[in-house]
């Protein structure tokens, strides 16, 4: 793997150790220290990024590889310090130390051993990768800062992680320190990495992607909702690609004050692949363009990429209704193995099912949202048809016959007035509608949908005389 900027470097090697962590499944700690080193001529900056999830292995370097020229080459010597722990034992003795220099050939790249460090019998596993490089520390503080602020979407239950600046570009300026830690209150540890996703979407909405909660848009979290998908497909005996959705739907109740900015409805679909935040790809657009958004009573005008994530635009949309996605796509462990991180492919068909999913879970679990175009024309006409139906039963002479219709509809003798029974079966009319909007798509392609042959009744056909009993 080779990389074109030192962003894409120490993102890697920080996404590495975030992968250690999750497989180590215990609670881990990851920490990213920037210590200025002035005495060097020109100035330096040490990057030590280390955790305490499993160790690691040479070969997780050995591939890596640095260009020989290029803004990366002249800010970088190509020489990374690695000292680790054995991968799966955290009762060995020693820690290994070793030097490798990324701009040599992968082919005949040899790294240099370095002293091992004792352990003195005390039990623990990690790893610690340093670093070089001609850069301000400010410049790099801001980037790894927003990038942590982006990991916590995932809502990683057992990773507290911390960023620290050592000693700042301004000469005397004291110690920088900032900790980062899991924002949501309702994560739990042993929840689903599908869980975690939703909660820190959510989490990520309630701080518009900054450090703090806006109570102006969101005095409760309860003005939000989420759902969400997950595929998995079967790449090798070792791993399997798994691709994670989740939706959010918020409704401002103020939508002149609040922070999203001209009443803009447009939907922002952030993507990450192996827990690193990544830039879109056109794969990527054709897969969310590629969804029948009209299913969910969505009118896609156009998906633009926006390089760190994808805009759609819709139509129709109330100013006051916003709607969020993330995508996450990785490889999962499902036998022992080096938690080596493996270069991720986006894959149209599984990215497209497990938003659709996502959709699905979240018409599922709100009663009146994401309705197709098709319910929303047909439960026009439920007001109507109620009205119908319940003259039907009030004006029958037959007592029998209204009593067996009251206790069908659920209500007492004393419950016959009419607003009472046609509100009763106007709800029961459009439940059934929406019921049927919410069954999964196979079983609408065996049992048709309601009027699915086209033949909506509009006002027009009032006008012209059109008699609903022709049907």
């Amino acid at each position: 793997m080779e990389f074109a900027s030192l962003q894409e470097l120490y993102l890697h090697l920080i996404s590495s150790a975030i992968r250690r962590c999750i497989c180590s499944e215990r609670l881990c700690r990851l920490s990213v220290l920037l210590q200025r080193s002035p005495a060097s001529d020109p100035p330096l900056v040490c990057i030590s990024i280390s955790d305490t999830g499993l160790g690691s292995c040479i070969q997780e370097f050995q591939d890596l590889k640095c260009p020989v020229e290029g803004i990366l080459a002249e800010t970088w010597d190509g020489i990374v310090y690695v000292k680790t722990t054995e991968i799966t034992d955290i009762l060995d003795t020693e820690i290994s130390c070793y030097q490798l220099n990324l701009k040599e050939n992968v082919t005949t790249r040899k790294p240099i051993w370095l002293p091992s460090n004792i352990k003195h019998g005390v039990k623990f596993s990690g790893t610690e990768v340093c670093l070089s490089v001609s850069e301000s520390v400010d410049v790099l503080l801001a980037e790894i800062n927003c990038f942590f602020h982006q990991i916590l979407i995932l809502n990683i239950p057992n990773i507290a992680m911390e960023v620290v600046a050592d000693g700042q570009d301004i000469p005397g300026s004291r110690n920088d320190a900032v900790f980062l830690e899991n924002l949501s209150s309702s994560s739990s540890f042993t929840a689903s990495t599908l869980d975690h996703l939703k909660l820190g979407l959510e989490d990520y909405v309630l701080r518009h992607g900054s450090s703090s909660t806006c109570d102006s848009c969101f005095p409760n979290r309860d003005d939000l909702r989420s759902g969400g998908g997950m595929v998995c497909e079967e790449k090798h005996k070792i791993t399997k690609l798994v691709v994670e959705a989740a939706v959010v739907i918020s409704e401002i109740s103020n939508p002149t004050n609040n922070c999203f900015g001209g009443g803009c409805s447009d939907t922002k679909v952030l993507c990450f692949k192996d827990f690193v935040p990544c830039s879109i790809t056109e794969a990527f657009l054709k897969a969310l363009t590629g969804i029948d958004w009209k299913r969910y009573g969505l009118t896609l005008e156009c998906a633009i990429n926006q390089s760190s994530h994808a805009l759609l635009k819709w139509g129709d949309m109330p100013f006051s209704f916003h709607i969020h996605i993330v995508v996450h796509c990785y490889h999962k462990i499902v036998a022992e193995a080096t938690p080596m991180v493996q270069q991720t492919r986006y894959d149209k068909k599984l990215i497209r099912k497990a938003v659709q999913l996502a959709l699905d879970d979240f018409k599922n679990k709100y009663t009146g949202f994401l309705l197709s175009a098709d319910t929303l024309k047909i439960s026009k006409f439920a007001p109507d048809l109620a009205k119908a139906v319940a003259g039907l039963v009030l004006y029958s002479n037959d007592m029998d016959f209204k009593n067996e219709c009251l206790s069908i509809l659920g209500l007492q003798t004393h419950q016959s007035e009419g607003g009472i029974v046609e509100e009763t079966i106007k709800k029961m009319i459009i439940s059934a509608i929406e019921g049927n909007d919410r069954r999964p798509q196979r079983l609408k392609e065996v049992a048709p949908l309601l009027f699915e042959d086209g033949r909506f009744v509009d006002d027009e056909c009032y006008k012209n005389g059109f008699d609903p009993m022709d049907l």
